[in-house]
């Protein structure tokens, strides 16, 4: 791999809201070797000028499916894992393009695709994966219509799969993380693409949290969790969930515990968005689309409850199929309630230290891997430009460049 020398660019770190001058920065091996100021000392077989754009840490998100290759969740459930495998390519591929170098999937990616990936069989984000989520019987991850007949087999789709009681939950999260995966996943509310759990349900007794909780902590892994509510969330994190997903219907006590627990809040609010504009037309079910309204709008909301609360705010996009492109308009949105700096920190240093890797992921110093993106503009001043390709000058991942617009 070349060694590349990134010269007169102004530095986001991920940690500072103040752009780094004069400064330089070496990769090598796909790490970054070095950040120091002055006028460069070492040679390189790849020099680029910047010419004052911004260098800073690619791109997180934090609640991504790559294995959600269609819109309708239940025609998912339906479709053969090898073709969801396919089909995950391009989806990744498409979210590097768009300056994501890592994700981390809330339910149906695992270790083929992880490990396709590391050995370098095509290019794409780094990935944590959960493998698949899980959901009590009738809970959100339970695709079942409501004229099915139970039986022994359980449900066990691609994305999730129906595991009920505390000692069947113990074995579930052993294996899922003999298998590789980075986190667990399980449903604690009810949600909008299920058929028969409404929002406001509670789902899984706190013996069957705490027991989730208490195998993947014994992992050095943690548990992240779908919910909504108030109610829902202030049980997961008093159960010791680390990340709770969506929170569009918190409140200020809900978000004071998740503040005091030292949880994570992702935020998604692209998805409802775009499965307003486009989810008919893309085959969503109606009872999808019926259920949106439940939580769409109180989005923003729930994100000023958790800036005021102290909340560490991740970043997330919970996008399905076609939709996927639509990533980077997280950004826009965001841009309503939250300042550049809050929203550009959540998408690299804040879910860095969410997936537990901090030193390694979304900063720009010395060791961490160069996973770099340059912006023609400032996005500090004004972060909707994160929401044009066109102003995506370059991505690396790893010191290899994937996107190059540089003159």
């Amino acid at each position: 791999m070349p060694r590349t020398l990134i010269t007169n660019g102004l530095i986001f770190d991920g940690h500072s809201p103040d752009l780094i001058a004069d400064h330089y920065v070496l990769i090598e091996n796909g790490r970054i070797a070095r950040v120091r100021s002055g006028k460069p000392d070492v040679a390189a077989d790849r020099v680029l000028d910047l010419k004052g754009k911004v260098l800073m840490p690619g791109l997180i998100d934090a609640h991504f499916h790559a294995y959600a290759a269609e819109a309708n969740m239940g025609l998912l459930e339906e479709l053969p894992i090898s073709y969801l495998a396919q089909r995950a390519r391009p989806l990744m591929e498409g979210a590097l393009k768009r300056g994501f170098t890592t994700v981390r999937d809330a339910g149906g990616a695992d270790y083929g695709l992880w490990r396709a990936i590391e050995e370098g069989h095509f290019d794409a984000p780094r990935l944590f994966y959960a493998g698949r989520a899980f959901s009590q019987a009738g809970g959100h991850g339970d695709s079942r219509a409501s004229h099915i007949e139970p039986c022994g087999c359980g449900m066990r789709g691609n994305l999730a799969e129906v595991v009920d009681g505390v000692d069947d939950l113990r074995k579930a999260v052993r294996e899922a993380l003999r298998q590789g995966a980075h986190q667990i996943k399980i449903f604690v509310s009810g949600g909008i693409s299920s058929p028969t759990d409404p929002i406001w349900m509670l789902q899984y007794s706190e013996e069957e949290i705490r027991a989730v909780v208490d195998e993947a902590t014994r992992r050095r892994s943690y548990v992240m969790a779908h919910a909504y509510t108030a109610e829902t969330i202030l049980r997961g994190v008093r159960c010791g969930i680390r990340s709770i997903e969506h929170a569009n219907l918190i409140d200020a006590e809900a978000a004071a515990a998740v503040a005091e627990h030292g949880a994570f809040v992702v935020p998604t609010l692209i998805t409802y968005a775009a499965i307003a504009r486009h989810g008919k037309a893309l085959g969503v079910p109606q009872i999808t689309l019926d259920k949106l309204s439940d939580v769409k709008d109180q989005g923003l909301t729930a994100i000023e409850l958790c800036r005021k609360a102290g909340v560490k705010l991740g970043f997330g996009t919970d996008l399905l199929g076609d939709m996927h492109k639509h990533q980077l308009d997280e950004f826009e949105i965001r841009a309503e309630v939250e300042t550049p700096f809050q929203i550009l920190n959540s998408a690299t240093a804040v879910n860095a230290a969410l997936v537990q890797q901090p030193d390694l992921l979304g900063c720009v110093r010395e060791g961490a891997h160069a996973d770099l993106l340059v912006i023609d503009g400032n996005p500090l001043q004004d972060v909707r430009i994160m929401a044009r390709p066109e102003r995506m000058a370059l991505v690396m991942r790893g010191g290899k460049i994937i996107v190059n617009h540089l003159p």
